[in-house]
């Protein structure tokens, strides 16, 4: 009989199940996309309930297409957009109020406030995350303050607070278990890094109490099972890793020093820093990249909000472009860029800027400029942006040596040949695309013996093409010199 693992990966703009074989390979995929809502400038939601029945669509399509190919489905692993936030009522669960997304910089007042509290020093310490409304902290003390209903069920010790992960597991498994992990918690800015648990001094400045938080586990760990009234079946949960991470795990990343970039709705570059947490003086955040059998794997990440975000606005917004993959041959009709360039602030900046305020910068336009140059500017964009988080560790004393890409946006050959040639580093793309869920099934994997170790994962890990730099020296510096004038219009 043929054996499986599910991957849910639900993500910023939709929601997937993937059935995987044992040696990674993606079997099957169902995806479903979801409502986007912006109620004010800079906020950012998702419907919870939206988020739970798309999900439960896809585990449920993905199940049946395992029955009709005679397989068995021995456990499921789940990876999520982190810092997403969700607040529930645990006994009718029932969101309180929509979840605030990762991209939502609605609490940036309230961060600046912390600042000038000199809060920033004590939360960095502790938690290797700068003080920013992209994190959970601020948005859970958000719904808080401003969702009545939040407030009566903390004083009938009835609210709950979850990432995307946590939520959906206490979904699947009927309310039964209340959890997350570690990778995810380090998001949130409420965890303690080196003391691996929620920081009792962070909760007290933000008056946000013990209880409504979930118990957090190791990445690959028993999460409980599944209802067998949602799935037919029972399957046990036993890998939980938020999606860069994930991605990371996915990548086979396990060395020290070992560097993916992911380019999804943003990008997001995650460097091993092995037992050691590396404070990074540029601006990059220290995270933990995974923890396993109790011992925790740190990482430095870079995050960049905007990347096929931006192919998406071309899309939906602008309508240059109908579908994503347009942008390739559109791009490979011009000959250069034409001087334009795109700054893709449409929710501010990430590292290594977090520029809270910044809004999207379109510079070098002419009477000759048209929608082509605005497509390869925002695609450009995206390559410039990991130029500068690759400074920013440069800078820090880590000089990576390969990049292992994955994310939409790579399957763009164009695009990885770019990003080689700005980064002037060595590009590695991998046969299986789908690394984000594929680290969530290597965990679930790992928990129930399917894979003895993580060498014994690295060992499914194949290279599909590799993109080596062509650009001259003197071309790249020119194109950098015209990204940083537009870097600077744009925070000025």
């Amino acid at each position: 009989m043929k054996k499986f693992i599910i991957s849910i990966d639900q993500g910023t703009t939709s929601s997937r199940a993937i059935l995987f074989d044992l040696k990674g390979k993606p079997i099957f995929v169902s995806q479903t996309e979801f409502t986007q809502y912006f109620p004010n400038d800079g906020w950012v939601e998702h419907n919870p309930d939206e988020i739970w029945k798309t999900t439960l669509k896809v585990l449920r399509n993905v199940i049946k297409k395992s029955k009709k190919l005679k397989g068995k489905i021995l456990t499921i692993g789940i990876t999520n957009q982190r810092e997403t936030t969700i607040l529930w009522d645990k006994t009718t669960g029932k969101a309180v109020y929509n979840a605030i997304v990762w991209q939502d910089r609605r609490s940036s007042e309230y961060c600046k406030k912390l600042i000038r509290q000199k809060k920033e020093t004590i939360i960095y310490n502790k938690t290797g995350l700068l003080i920013d409304a992209y994190f959970s902290a601020t948005k859970i003390k958000w719904i808080i303050e401003n969702v009545p209903k939040a407030k009566e069920l903390i004083k009938k010790k009835r609210l709950l607070f979850g990432t995307v992960d946590c939520f959906l597991l206490w979904k699947l498994t009927n309310g039964a278990d209340h959890a997350t992990d570690a990778t995810n918690a380090s998001r949130t800015m409420l965890f303690n890094i080196s003391t691996n648990d929620w920081d009792k001094q962070i909760l007290g400045i933000l008056k946000i109490p013990r209880e409504i938080l979930p118990t957090v586990k190791d990445c690959s760990a028993d999460f409980g099972h599944t209802d067998p009234s949602l799935t037919g079946t029972s399957y046990p949960i036993t890998g939980m890793v938020g999606d860069q991470q994930s991605a990371t795990i996915g990548q086979c990343c396990f060395e020290p020093g070992s560097l993916k970039s992911t380019y999804g709705t943003g990008a997001f570059v995650l460097l091993n820093t092995g037992s050691k947490k590396v404070y990074s003086k540029n601006r990059l955040l220290t995270t933990i990249g995974y923890r396993i059998n109790g011992k925790t794997t740190y990482a430095l990440e870079g995050s960049i909000f905007i990347a096929g975000a931006g192919v998406q606005w071309l899309r939906d917004k602008i309508k240059f472009i109908k579908k994503a993959s347009d942008t390739e041959k559109i791009i490979k009709s011009l000959k250069s860029n034409n001087g334009i360039y795109l700054v893709p602030a449409f929710t501010g900046l990430g590292a290594p800027y977090w520029a809270v305020n910044a809004r999207g910068v379109l510079s070098g336009l002419t009477r000759d400029t048209g929608p082509k140059e605005i497509v390869r500017a925002t695609v450009e964009s995206v390559a410039y942006q990991t130029h500068d988080l690759f400074e920013a560790m440069k800078n820090d004393g880590l000089r990576p040596k390969i990049i292992k890409v994955d994310g939409g946006m790579v399957k763009n050959n164009w695009f990885s040949q770019f990003l080689a040639d700005v980064v002037d580093v060595k590009v590695l793309r991998p046969k299986v695309d789908e690394t984000t869920a594929l680290g969530a099934a290597f965990m679930a994997g790992l928990q129930i013996g399917v894979y003895k170790s993580l060498k014994d994962i690295s060992n499914n890990w194949q290279v599909d093409r590799t993109f080596h730099p062509k650009m001259k020296s003197s071309n790249r510096k020119n194109l950098i010199k015209g990204w940083d004038k537009a870097i600077k219009k744009t925070l000025s």
